[in-house]
């Protein structure tokens, strides 16, 4: 049965006389970093010299190199990209992990695929918002949070769980909920709907509506409304209302429309791919292709940015999201 963990069940008293390093300050170490300081958490950032250090000081954070905070921490919160996240260990954290420290995460990438193996005298532990940094500052700053996951992959001191529920807290994740989950389903999990519903799948649905339209001959105009910028209506009822105030919401033609012809788009065979994406992340296949893609200098995947950005739908979304006053 999954268990869940709001504030009543998190104590912040654990980080109490405790030192927080956050790793990085993108997106999530910004959100998270604040979060924690305005919780009343000691927290100091580990970051190289650069945009990202000086925003973290004009944020009025203490900010050291990677080794330093990872030496002057209790606690040392990985927050930087999966893919350095092997070299910055092994260079600037493994050196400094003495007995007793806590390792964190937010993405279990790196330990569920032997990228980093801790030393067995650390706890290692993850909470992961579910929303963009963004979304965890300013829900926090709203005397709310976004819901979050908690996984313990190592429990040294025997209080790991402890001190991730009171980071959860820290963060704001335990004022809306926290489930607990392990390291493999959530790198497994997060992967797959990254590549099947939420960045490949659903932009390669809004791709192809999109071409097929021109391609009939319709306005591209046209066809960046309905396939593209209509998106976020939909998305929203549903993030709101689920699945079922979605279709409660739109008229009955769309309803008869998307029940019976929305099965012929995502059919048996649409499936049949998704459970052959899931056996490749689950069987590390993925992990070892991306792995060798960004060792190798990310040549494919720069080729692949550059074809998307230049796809007519960028070109017409950017001029009328312009126009409307998007942009």
């Amino acid at each position: 049965m999954v268990k869940k963990y709001t504030d009543k069940d998190a104590d912040l008293n654990i980080l109490k006389n405790k030192t927080v390093a956050v790793i990085g300050y993108g997106n999530q170490g910004m959100a998270q970093a604040m979060n924690m300081r305005d919780s009343g958490v000691k927290v100091i950032i580990g970051a190289r010299k650069g945009k990202t250090s000086e925003a973290a000081e004009k944020d009025g954070f203490k900010v050291l190199p990677i080794s330093e905070a990872a030496k002057n921490a209790d606690i040392i919160h990985i927050l930087i990209p999966d893919e350095v996240q092997k070299k910055v260990y092994e260079d600037e954290i493994k050196p400094y992990l003495s007995a007793g420290k806590v390792l964190g995460f937010s993405h279990a990438f790196n330990i569920y695929f032997k990228q980093i193996i801790p030393p067995e005298n650390v706890d290692v532990i993850m909470i992961a918002p579910k929303a963009p940094g963004k979304a965890v500052r300013r829900e926090y700053l709203n005397n709310f949070g976004v819901p979050g996951l908690l996984a313990v992959a190592q429990d040294y001191s025997g209080n790991a769980k402890k001190i991730a529920l009171a980071m959860a807290k820290a963060v704001g994740l335990t004022r809306v909920q926290v489930i607990e989950t392990s390291f493999k389903e959530e790198v497994e999990t997060d992967l797959f709907g990254e590549q099947v519903v939420l960045c490949g799948g659903l932009t390669e649905l809004i791709k192809a509506g999109f071409d097929t339209l021109v391609e009939a001959g319709y306005q591209p105009e046209m066809a960046y409304y309905e396939c593209l910028h209509e998106v976020k209506l939909i998305v929203d009822l549903i993030y709101a209302k689920g699945l079922k105030g979605m279709w409660e919401a739109v008229s009955n033609t769309a309803k008869y429309g998307g029940f019976t012809r929305g099965p012929r788009v995502i059919n048996q065979q649409t499936r049949e791919e998704m459970k052959k994406i899931l056996k490749e992340i689950q069987e590390g296949r993925f992990a070892e292709e991306w792995i060798k893609e960004y060792q190798g200098g990310s040549r494919k995947l720069r080729e692949l940015k550059s074809t998307e950005e230049n796809r007519l739908i960028e070109k017409i979304g950017s001029q009328l999201r312009h126009e409307i006053g998007l942009e």
